[in-house]
């Protein structure tokens, strides 16, 4: 039985929301099972773009360490661009860039085989467990038909929070990287370990004791930053509560469940990164 200040999440939803990625959802459903959607939305937009976040910040820090000038300068300018222009502006000029200067779906551009993307978003190949085979987007007379998409909106936050967290994370791993004295890589040398070895077995384990927590801050800045979707109108987890509050008046209760939401997933990140922190620290013990 529901606690009673929170009997209103058993109460019909009476809104559809236009994005429910996996989830089946219809107004006549619960509001906490719209909650549901809209937390899923917004891990379904934060996982992909930490990812891309790590992976780009990675390439931008080895870029700050290269030999190249030009390569130092273009990742300084990066760092240095992105990290200064607020979040919430990156994320509306994404969103204007992407529904006002690409095609409408009549004619969308084919960026790889089965890859279309438009003003109606990005279609791609997914997986049809009915049919056993992969099912390809086409364009139509009207439109791309076909596989999956995600949409403008899903697009233009997925993009900004990864640009932005890259820029700063880029700026963690060049300082982990920095931390680890060049003596270390000599000896390892010296003992006849390869190039890619020392950078594996000496650098990397190093590095990742200074990385790992202040990288930790940044994810857990990424996924409290997902809120800000709310703004170009992806049905995030705030969206979805703010929708609910106004339908059934109980903005207070709708605000104390983001709250426990939110602490619950930086908590569960925390515990996470604080857990391979540990296993790397054990491993890069001398």
């Amino acid at each position: 039985m529901p606690l009673p200040f929170a009997d209103f999440l058993w109460q019909p939803a009476g809104f559809d929301i236009g994005e429910t990625g996996l989830v089946l959802f219809d107004s006549s459903q619960p509001l906490w099972r719209a909650l549901w959607v809209g937390l899923g939305n917004t891990l379904r937009v934060s996982l992909p773009a930490l990812v891309v976040a790590t992976v780009l910040g990675a390439a931008v820090a080895l870029a700050r360490r290269s030999g190249s000038v030009a390569w130092q300068r273009a990742a300084l300018i990066y760092t240095d661009a992105i990290r200064n222009v607020p979040l919430l502006v990156q994320l509306l000029l994404w969103y204007f860039l992407l529904v006002e200067w690409l095609p409408d779906t009549t004619s969308a551009w084919r960026l790889l085989p089965g890859v279309w993307l438009s003003k109606g978003g990005l279609a791609f190949p997914w997986w049809d467990s009915a049919t056993g085979e992969w099912a390809l987007p086409v364009q139509e007379a009207f439109n791309v038909s076909g596989g999956a998409a995600v949409t403008p909106e899903y697009l233009a936050v997925a993009v900004a929070l990864s640009l932005y967290t890259s820029a700063f994370l880029a700026e963690v791993i060049r300082g982990g990287l920095e931390s680890v004295g060049a003596s270390l890589a000599e000896v390892a040398q010296t003992l006849g370990a390869t190039k890619w070895q020392t950078i594996r077995l000496v650098v990397v384990p190093q590095a990742l004791r200074t990385i790992i927590p202040a990288a930790t801050n940044q994810y857990l800045n990424l996924i409290k930053n997902s809120s800000l979707a709310v703004a170009v109108g992806y049905p995030d987890l705030v969206s979805v509560s703010n929708t609910a509050a106004n339908q059934t008046g109980r903005a207070l209760e709708c605000v104390l469940v983001m709250m426990a939401v939110y602490l619950t997933l930086s908590l569960l990140t925390s515990a996470l990164m604080n857990w391979f922190n540990a296993r790397q620290a054990d491993r890069g013990a001398p």
